[in-house]
């Protein structure tokens, strides 16, 4: 179990800390959706190793009901697979642009994804109607239309450009 004030971890680090591809992939991938650090790239290569997981246990030992709620939990989430074998080639660039930080600078409610970083650590984003404050948020399929700014800060925006 582990100590109840201290976190556990939510990543795993890599084995060789100094791979010279390894480190020029990770610093693209970072530049590219606006990432802090690359401990958040971590925590998406392990939800992608751990779907990896599933389906492989999965295709040694058929069920149908799991097979079922992988292939839901996926379609979900916006990542579209309709078999087993496709859950193998899910890349972790497919969880980073689920993220909310990544999706609202998409939607173009933000002008550069640090932007859009600030805006949700800041409280501004909603999501269904309901702040949410986290960056790495995965966004279901569903909501993904009802992201929207704050309107208080909206206002506030629009009332800066006029004075502009």
């Amino acid at each position: 179990m582990g100590h109840p004030r201290r976190y556990s971890k939510k990543y795993e680090a890599p084995k060789k800390p100094w791979d010279k591809t390894r480190l020029e992939s990770e610093k693209k991938i970072k530049e590219e959706f606006g990432l802090r650090r690359k401990h958040e790239i971590w925590r998406a290569e392990g939800i992608v190793r751990d779907f990896r997981r599933r389906a492989r246990e999965l295709q040694a030992k058929p069920d149908g009901t799991k097979e079922k709620d992988l292939l839901a939990k996926l379609n979900s989430l916006g990542i579209h697979c309709a078999k087993l074998e496709n859950v193998l080639n899910i890349a972790t660039a497919d969880i980073l642009a689920r993220r909310l930080q990544t999706i609202v600078y998409k939607k173009r409610i933000a002008d550069t994804p640090r932007q859009a970083r600030q805006f949700i650590v800041h409280g501004h984003v909603l999501v269904s109607g309901r702040k949410v404050s986290w960056p790495s948020y995965l966004v279901e399929k569903d909501n993904e239309d009802k992201i929207s700014l704050n309107p208080v800060l909206a206002a506030r925006l629009v009332k800066d450009e006029k004075k502009e």
